[in-house]
């Protein structure tokens, strides 16, 4: 079976990625094929956790490379207004492919700099875009959710319903640590 975890970023993609590998029969990845292109963003191992916020983009592709196969699609989620807010600090990261800024000035064509009273309507919109898209592709696929203000209980129903085997106890006390964090 494949998993790949659909989100936003900024919702505990990270952490789910450190918790998954301490799983045995499965391996975990983080944006593990986010440089390629075509046919090689999808060509993923077997028995793999693939967390991407990246994916969101690519749904049509992801779906079509995986019709008929073994996969479960979860839909990680956070509050929508914490996850608009942690963009928000980072607007002015110098990572040169920060997602937010690409959406800001490619995908809602911007040439000037968006006005600092503005740039959290721009986070507020990208993770409403994100989402929906997530939604739809996500309608009569095998999937589920898992919800950070409810991880607890939420990533030990993914670990039952993958049949997750290795430590669960260290997998779990990963929710516990902060991955990744916004300043």
């Amino acid at each position: 079976m494949n998993v790949f975890v659909l989100c936003t970023g900024r919702c505990g993609s990270m952490t789910f990625v450190e918790a998954s590998q301490h799983l045995t029969n499965y391996t975990a990845g983080h944006e593990s094929r986010s440089a390629r292109i075509g046919a090689a963003r999808f060509d993923y191992p077997e028995q793999h956790v693939e967390v991407d916020n990246r994916l969101s983009w690519h749904l049509g592709g992801l779906g079509r490379a995986y019709r008929d196969r073994d996969v479960l699609y979860v839909h990680l989620r956070r509050d929508p207004e914490a996850v608009a807010q942690s963009f928000l600090k980072r607007w002015d990261s110098t990572f040169r492919p920060s997602i937010i800024r690409a959406f800001g000035h490619g995908i809602v064509q911007r040439v000037r700099d968006w006005p600092e009273e503005r740039r959290i309507d721009v986070c507020r919109h990208y993770v409403d875009t994100v989402t929906v898209n997530i939604e739809e592709f996500l309608r009569d696929r095998p999937s589920m959710s898992v919800e950070l203000e409810t991880v607890a209980a939420d990533f030990g129903r993914f670990l039952d319903r993958i049949g997750a085997e290795g430590d669960r106890a260290a997998a779990l006390a990963e929710w516990g640590v902060r991955h990744n964090s916004s300043q």
